[in-house]
């Protein structure tokens, strides 16, 4: 080894502990995930200097180590797991722990190099926060509902009394997004701008501000490969498989499918798209999914040259 070779960090998060791993030295180093283990591993890490640190995205227990590290301005990356897991399945490593988690998380990092990316600042990540407690309430609320007919009236009634609060619950949060998006003019130009487009309410446009920043910084290939609503080949020799959308942002397609299933019926635009597709055979899920990915686009290209919802706006900037 020489002074020259680039370090690679892998960390496995989980609720109590943090496991450790170089791709200098196959010894694991283990921490509790405290205020006292962040200051060791942050000091180790500030010694060792590496090209790359590597964490899995759990949603939110990384948070708090990615805050220090980035603090320190060493170059952490959150990398999406299933990437991780196919690396680990084409390297023959089967086995799961968390110590050999860290190992495939720092020779994923050595392999692929994967990008620095700017970090969520704190009102993003909080806005982020609020659009998530609100997809839950949501859910809670359905749940609930589905449980009122199959129970004993006093039950219902306990049910009914929840569901009641989790409404009120959902009024305040939706409070709490509108009045956060009002406290950025950036934000809610963009808020205004998304919900000009026939299927995009406040919802949604909340959600793709708050869960796609990219919104508007990339190509409309980009911006589709980063949402799920790509298709991608599936061919081999002579064979030709059927192409298929996945991976990307869950969050982000879920809205933006229920918005696409509003604009087809009250979208000129999507709805001559959409009708245009079924008539020349297209089977009606797969219409819907190039529909989704034609409004992603359009909204792409809304955001990037800061202009209104427009029947003839070109969707391939």
């Amino acid at each position: 080894m020489t002074e020259a070779t680039p370090i690679y960090v892998g960390i496995d998060v989980s609720q109590e502990r943090l496991d450790i791993a170089t791709t200098i030295q196959d010894k694991i180093w283990s921490v509790r995930y405290d205020d006292d283990g962040l200051k060791k591993v942050r000091a180790h890490l500030r010694r060792l200097q590496p090209e790359r640190i590597i964490l899995e995205a759990t949603g939110k227990l990384e948070r708090s180590l990615v805050a220090a590290l980035a603090a320190d301005g060493l170059p952490v990356v959150v990398v999406n797991p299933r990437q991780v897991r196919d690396f680990a399945r084409a390297m023959g490593i089967l086995a799961k722990n968390d110590g050999l988690d860290a190992r495939v998380l720092a020779r994923f990092g050595q392999s692929t190099k994967p990008e620095l990316r700017p970090l969520a600042d704190d009102a993003r990540q909080a806005l982020a926060e609020t659009v998530t407690r609100r997809r839950q309430l949501v859910e809670m609320i359905t749940m609930e509902r589905h449980r009122t007919a199959r129970t004993t009236l006093e039950v219902r009634r306990q049910i009914e009394r929840h569901i009641r609060w989790l409404e009120q619950q959902l009024e305040k949060v939706d409070d709490d997004l509108k009045q956060t998006l009002e406290q950025s003019l950036h934000w809610q130009e963009s808020y205004n701008l998304l919900q000009s487009v026939p299927g995009i309410g406040p919802t949604t446009a909340a959600v793709l501000i708050a869960q796609l920043p990219e919104l508007g910084t990339l190509t409309h290939k980009q911006i589709a490969a980063l949402v799920g609503v790509a298709p991608f080949c599936r061919d081999s020799g002579t064979f030709h498989g059927r192409r298929t959308v996945w991976g990307g942002r869950s969050f982000v397609r879920t809205a933006l499918y229920m918005a696409t299933l509003v604009a087809v019926r009250h979208n000129a635009t999507l709805r001559a798209f959409y009708q245009r597709l079924v008539v020349a055979g297209k089977a009606k899920k797969l219409a819907l999914v190039a529909a989704m990915r034609k409004l992603l686009v359009i909204l792409n290209a809304m955001l990037k040259h800061r202009t209104p919802w427009c029947q003839n706006l070109p969707a391939t900037t």
